[in-house]
C-alpha cells in the first residue's frame, strides 16, 4: 500500500466515491430486478465497489470501514468464483 501514499488525496476520494456509486448502482439494479443476485455480474460489481472504497480509505483510514470492505472483497470474490465455476460446469 506504500504506492498509495504518492496518490493525491483528492484522487483517493474520487476513487472511494466511485466505489460508493457502484454500490448504489448495483443495489438499485438488484432492487429493480434488472440484475439478479445469482449472476456473476452482481458479484463482480460488488467486488469493484468494495475495492474502490478500500482504496479510497487509504486517504482517510477508518478500521471499521476497512474491515467491512475487506469482508465484501472476500465474499464477492467467493461468490464470483462459485458463479463462474457453476457456469463452466454447465457447459
Amino acid at each position: 500500500m506504500a504506492f498509495l501514499q504518492s496518490v493525491p488525496p483528492y484522487l483517493l476520494e474520487v476513487i472511494g466515491l466511485a466505489g460508493f456509486a457502484l454500490y448504489v448502482m448495483n443495489y438499485g439494479l438488484l432492487t429493480m430486478q434488472w440484475l439478479n443476485s445469482n449472476c456473476a455480474m452482481y458479484f463482480a460489481v460488488n467486488l469493484m465497489a468494495a475495492s474502490f472504497v478500500l482504496i479510497g480509505l487509504a486517504g482517510s483510514f477508518n478500521l471499521a470501514a476497512a474491515l467491512i470492505q475487506g469482508f465484501f472483497v472476500v465474499m464477492s470474490t467467493l461468490g464470483l468464483c462459485l458463479r463462474l465455476r457453476k457456469r463452466d460446469a454447465a457447459r
